[in-house]
């Protein structure tokens, strides 16, 4: 898993099926990436849930936040407009995770990301990441403490 001070990799990958989104689209912006190992599962659900309630919280920090899920662009968009979420779901479809492998936050034994998060700043390098066990929704504190460490610095 990348690490405090490391670059983020650039990545671009499908937000509808006609529209990419690229991490370089967010350049002078702060990034949260949430990736995530599927839509539709409950402890997700929760955690995607969580994140589009505290959005409010993190534009006060010029932060947007990017969910990233191996499910393909259909998926995301049933979820997204089922769950009501006002930030982007990318698709890490095909080739099947590869910025979660970039990233170093894919399953291999599963075919999933696993549930990891990544703020990374403005220049685009990581100021803070967190591998969240599988089965436990990670909340928004140790996002928010980033964020807030952030503005310090």
């Amino acid at each position: 898993m990348l690490e405090k001070g490391a670059k983020a990799p650039n990545f671009e990958l499908n937000a509808t099926p006609d529209q990419r989104v690229s991490l370089a689209d967010f350049k002078g912006k702060n990034v949260i990436l949430a990736f995530y190992p599927a839509d539709w599962s409950p402890v997700c659900s929760d955690q995607m849930a969580l994140y589009n309630e505290t959005m409010k919280f993190f534009s006060k920090y010029n932060a947007q936040v990017i969910g990233i899920s191996v499910d393909s662009v259909w998926c995301h968009l049933a979820f997204s407009q089922n769950r009501n979420l006002h930030f982007p779901l990318l698709a890490d479809f095909e080739p099947k995770g590869e910025v979660s492998k970039a990233f170093g936050v894919y399953d291999e034994l599963v075919g999933e990301s696993k549930r990891a998060l990544f703020v990374i700043d403005k220049e685009g390098n990581i100021a803070w990441s967190y591998l969240s066990p599988t089965a436990i929704n990670p909340g928004a504190d140790g996002i928010l403490d980033a964020l807030e460490q952030l503005e310090k610095d």
